[in-house]
């Protein structure tokens, strides 16, 4: 007999709810975080801070470090609340695109991926191209 065990993943997928738009420009990221509407974390790493600096404000988990370091920092940050909205930034988006998918997967509603990045990609000129405003992070 052959089991089905994820047989019904497709339906939990479909159930979960689904973000209007899941990506932020890197302008719409700073000021939603300075408004204090939006928790911005940047998850690049302790290398990438130091050379570039951070997003005023932005908390900082370096990818690399895996879900067991991110997930219970985001849940500190947020008070539990899998509700909240969070925004990640990395260098160009891709590591935002997977940590972004990984934390809708268990439970996160509100993730939004800036993903120009601090860099630029396709997306956008980047953080750092826009001129906006970063904080040294000689502590990194």
């Amino acid at each position: 007999m052959q089991r089905r065990f994820f047989g019904w993943l497709p339906w939990l997928v479909l159930a979960l709810p689904v973000q209007a738009d899941p990506n932020l420009s890197a302008p719409e990221a700073l000021a939603a975080s300075l408004a204090g509407k939006t928790l911005l974390i940047d998850i690049r790493t302790p290398a990438e801070w130091r050379e570039t600096g951070v997003a005023p404000g932005a908390g900082r988990v370096d990818f690399y470090r895996g879900p067991e370091v991110l997930v219970p920092y985001l849940l500190q940050q947020t008070k539990g609340d899998r509700n909240a909205p969070i925004a990640l930034i990395c260098r160009t988006g891709n590591r935002t695109t997977h940590a972004q998918k990984y934390l809708q997967g268990i439970g996160f509603t509100q993730v939004y991926n800036v993903k120009e990045g601090m860099k630029g990609s396709a997306a956008g000129p980047g953080w750092l191209k826009r001129g906006l405003p970063v904080e040294a992070c000689t502590a990194c």
